[in-house]
Formats: C-alpha cells, sequence, structure tokens
C-alpha cells in the first residue's frame, strides 16, 4: 500500500513539468530544461542516473537534497521538487540559463571592478548563507555559480555538500575540482572546515579578474608546485603542524610573490581581501562574514546592479552549454 502511494504521489509529482530539451550531460546526471505545466515557467530537471551507482553517486544525491532542502537564499540555487522514476531520481531547479565560467570565458564581455565586486558580494552572501547553516559547500568554481536572467548569480551544485556540526570528525579529502582546490586537501587532510570552500573564492576572485584560472595544476602534485611558486612555499611560521599532514611531501623553497606583481591594475583593497583569501593556514583564513565587512565592498566603486551586469549572448548552441556544464560530482580538471 506504501508503494503505491508513494508511485502515486511521484506520478503527479512527475505531471507537474514537461521535459522540453537536454542542456548537460554528465556520468552521473542529465540536465534538461524543462516547463512547470500549470504556470509556464521555466525549471531546470536534473535526472540522476540512481539505479546505475550504488554508492557514491546515491550519497551525492542524497547530499544536494538535503541541502538544498535546508537552504533558502536568493544566492542559492531554489530546489522547486524532488521525485523519482523508475531508476532515476529527479530535482526540480529553477532555470539559470548561463554562469559565472561562460561570462569569464566570453571574450566579448567586457568586466569592470564594480561587476567583479557584483559578483564576489553574491557569491559571498549565499556562502556565508550556507556557512551560518552548517554546510560545506565543498565544490565552489565558476561553473558551480549560475547566473539568473536578472542578473542575480546562485550557489549550484550541492552534490559534494556536507554538514559541518562536528570539527573533530574525518571527511574526505578528496573535494573541490582540483584548481579551487585548497593546500590542507592537497596535502590530505581529514579535518577542515569552512575554510576550504574561502580558499576556492579566492581563486574566483583571482580568474574574474585574469580572465583565466589563477592555479591550473595538471596533477595534485603539480597543483601543489603551482601554488607555491604563485604564493611562496609555506613555512612552519605560516603555517604551524603542516608537515604533519597526512600526504605531506617537501617541495622546493619558493620566495612569495606579491599579488601586485600579478594583478597590475587592481586596488589596493581588492589585492588585501585576496591575499586574506588564500592564506595558507585555514585557521586564519578569512570568513565568509569577515569578508562581506572587508573594506573592498564599502569602498568606492560599488558593485554594479545584478540586472546591470555583463551577460554572454544566450543563442548559445546544445552542445556548448552542454561542454560547459561538467556535472560529474567531484570531477577533477
Amino acid at each position: 500500500m506504501r508503494v503505491e502511494i508513494g508511485e502515486d504521489m511521484n506520478a503527479r509529482t512527475s505531471a507537474k513539468y514537461r521535459k522540453e530539451k537536454k542542456v548537460g550531460e554528465g556520468t552521473y546526471a542529465n540536465v534538461y530544461q524543462g516547463v512547470e505545466v500549470a504556470t509556464g515557467r521555466l525549471v531546470a530537471l536534473k535526472k540522476i542516473k540512481v539505479g546505475d551507482f550504488k554508492s557514491g553517486l546515491d550519497m551525492s544525491a542524497i547530499r544536494e537534497v538535503k541541502a538544498l532542502r535546508e537552504l533558502h537564499h536568493p544566492n542559492v540555487i531554489q530546489l522547486i521538487d524532488v521525485f523519482s522514476h523508475k531508476t532515476n531520481l529527479n530535482l526540480v531547479l529553477e532555470f539559470l540559463d548561463t554562469d559565472l565560467e561562460m561570462v569569464i570565458k566570453d571574450t566579448d564581455l567586457i568586466f569592470k571592478p564594480d561587476d567583479i565586486k557584483s559578483w564576489m558580494l553574491m557569491t559571498l552572501r549565499g556562502l556565508y548563507h550556507c556557512h551560518r547553516s552548517w554546510v560545506l559547500h565543498r565544490d565552489l568554481k565558476p561553473n558551480n555559480l549560475l547566473i539568473a536572467s536578472d542578473g542575480q548569480l546562485k550557489l549550484a551544485d550541492f552534490g559534494l555538500a556536507r554538514d559541518y556540526g562536528d570539527a573533530t570528525a574525518n571527511m574526505t579529502s578528496q573535494v573541490v575540482t582540483r584548481w579551487y582546490r585548497a593546500p590542507e586537501l592537497l596535502f590530505g587532510a581529514k579535518k577542515y572546515g569552512y575554510a576550504v570552500d574561502m580558499w576556492a573564492v579566492g581563486c574566483i576572485f583571482a580568474e574574474l579578474m585574469l580572465r583565466t584560472p589563477y592555479l591550473p595544476g595538471d596533477s595534485d602534485m603539480d597543483q601543489l608546485n603551482t601554488m607555491f611558486r604563485a604564493l611562496g612555499t609555506p613555512t612552519d611560521e605560516d603555517w604551524p603542524n603542516h608537515t604533519q599532514l597526512p600526504d605531506y611531501v617537501q617541495f622546493k623553497q619558493y620566495p612569495r610573490t606579491p599579488l601586485t606583481t600579478l594583478f597590475t591594475a587592481t586596488t589596493p583593497d581588492s589585492i588585501d581581501l585576496m591575499e586574506k583569501m588564500l592564506v595558507y593556514n585555514p585557521i586564519k583564513r578569512i570568513t565568509a562574514l569577515e569578508a562581506l565587512n572587508h573594506p573592498y565592498f564599502q569602498n568606492l566603486p560599488r558593485p554594479t546592479a545584478p540586472k546591470k551586469l555583463p551577460k554572454p549572448a544566450l543563442n548559445i548552441n546544445e552542445g556548448q552549454v552542454a561542454e560547459k556544464r561538467r556535472l560529474d560530482p567531484g570531477k577533477s580538471i
């Protein structure tokens, strides 16, 4: 009887939405543009292939649903509905037609400092809401920052998200796409916190300024080497006890190069904020709330209004969209 009731509820929920076209494909999930039949509202239908993968994927789907049911904020993607069909779990999400990676890569777009400030402000507001709700995102990167038609930026893809209520609990270090992965994760830390998300935000901040990834390592070892060449090799004074981390490897001692050497056209307050995000010692890394209160956001220029932010042209074909939507949870590049 309970099975029949559950199947009936799933069927009724499924009937509320009409699938139209595929806009993304990955190993674990496909994403379709759809329509809410009663209202005509565009939605995204994320079909997760639960039946084919019995361990990691199931947990990823559970994490995403759990996190999004707890999080309600203008800068976090909205979960509208959930239903199952055969071997698939279907998430109905608000439809967002572009992401920050597409914006960064669009060479026809010109960014101003106030545009970057606006994207950073929305990212940090969404992330602060996650952190004060005890949620670690653990996969922040430009193409997981989706952008609505009104310019609002929203954190998305919570497949690696985790509740963070016990600082002593062991967690996997194999999270966050490599280019945005914090040094403690690369050294195999099992105990970590919100600071891993803040490191990723620092890398995104740098990428917005450079229009190219800041620390693009080819492997985990090369990622560390790339990081140390850019920011200097950490010392015990910089980061006490980092040599005791499980996967610690000694590297050549590179000197620290001031960020102003690379970021020559930016303001001192933006450099200061980025430096605080890219601190090796996670205990000293700036928090989302501290970042929101940083002078960078108080000083001129004021952040661009979201609806006035530059956006890519929307005549992107499905193949391009699918290529830009990396849907595999935890995929490294």
